[in-house]
């Protein structure tokens, strides 16, 4: 009897420690950053082109499409023919592309803020691509890997997340996409409806902190 009252109270103590370190059963284990309905906070970041940008220098943007992408990540550089697209493809439509690199220069040196001036005049990158100082927003977003795509709606309750996830099912090879994820979604919110898939994988390098 003593020895399953013991084992009673372990149980106990393991799933309390648990939960407080966000694994109980049925809950996410990553609570942090925004989630589909939320609202995204104004973002004020420095571009290559040396000039602050934030979403409300777009008044007339339905909504965005941010980006978290770096100059280094073999995933992100696979991306970066498909981000230009996807900023030809939607920016008179209303969801221009941001780009924001969420590295820390003293951590991946190839990612300073002159070798992202770089690379976007290599490139010929036809939207911001901004570089987040103070290391904050890429953790309020949630980003976690680059590339790692949030796509926001301008609605009377601010700028809200419809999708978060990967750019399609192939970040490797671009002629190898069967399905544009993010593409979709903008189309369903063009066409004034609900984002069908809400959710994927992001696939890439971690963002180096």
């Amino acid at each position: 009897m003593k020895k399953k009252n013991i084992l009673f109270v372990l149980s106990l103590v393991l799933m309390t420690s648990l939960a407080i370190a966000g694994f109980s059963s049925g809950e996410s284990t990553n609570n942090a950053g925004l989630t589909i309905g939320d609202t995204a906070a104004e973002i004020n970041l420095l571009n290559v082109d040396g000039n602050m940008v934030s979403y409300d220098d777009y008044p007339d943007a339905e909504g965005f499409i941010v980006i978290f992408t770096c100059n280094t990540c073999p995933y992100a550089v696979a991306s970066e023919d498909r981000i230009i697209a996807l900023d030809a493809e939607f920016k008179d439509q209303g969801y221009p592309v941001i780009a924001i690199n969420p590295n820390n220069p003293a951590v991946q040196p190839d990612d300073t803020f002159e070798l992202m001036q770089a690379k976007a005049e290599e490139k010929g990158f036809t939207f911001p691509y901004l570089y987040d100082k103070t290391n904050t927003v890429y953790a309020q977003y949630g980003a976690t890997k680059t590339p790692h795509v949030y796509l926001l709606e301008n609605t009377d309750d601010g700028r809200v997340v419809r999708y978060i996830g990967a750019i399609d099912d192939n970040v490797r090879s671009a002629s190898a996409v069967k399905e544009r994820f993010l593409a979709n979604a903008v189309y369903e919110l063009l066409d004034g409806e609900e984002v069908t898939l809400k959710e994927t994988k992001a696939i890439g390098c971690s963002v180096k902190q």
